[in-house]
């Protein structure tokens, strides 16, 4: 039966896939979720907290202990807002940016190494259908 569950394809999926990210960063100790929420804070430096755990599909209080880590680390700085002193905005600090350029080309080499036996349509298909089953995308 298991083989022919969609869930438990995709589980061993992501399993293989997560075991080759970890293990094409390991020194950076950076998990999946660490580098898309870098990404995310490159992409939109001032976002708000809100707007990122939003971004990310966590709730503001896992979010926040995530932050203190990535700060404590000296890869994110919180800011006020220049519109709302109140509002801290994110951003990576030099040290993230640097190691962030670094990471993203080893993700993309893993990217490469866990795609290469799809070719770009395929790959692009797969992906399509993925983000069909995504809560609320249908």
């Amino acid at each position: 039966m298991l083989p022919g569950l969609l869930g438990y394809q995709l589980r061993l999926a992501q399993r293989a896939i997560f075991f080759d990210f970890a293990a094409s960063i390991r020194e950076a100790d950076v998990s999946p979720g660490l580098f898309g929420i870098l990404v995310i804070i490159e992409a939109n430096g001032g976002l708000k907290q809100t707007e990122l755990a939003e971004a990310v599909h966590l709730d503001r209080s896992s979010l926040v202990p995530v932050l203190d880590k990535l700060e404590h680390r000296g890869l994110v700085e919180r800011r006020p807002s220049q519109s709302d002193r109140r509002v801290k905005g994110l951003w990576l600090t030099a040290t993230g940016a640097t190691m962030l350029k670094r990471l993203k080309r080893q993700v993309q080499e893993h990217e490469a190494r866990v795609g290469a036996c799809l070719s770009p349509a395929e790959r692009r298909q797969l992906i399509a259908m993925l983000a069909r089953i995504l809560p609320g995308s249908r």
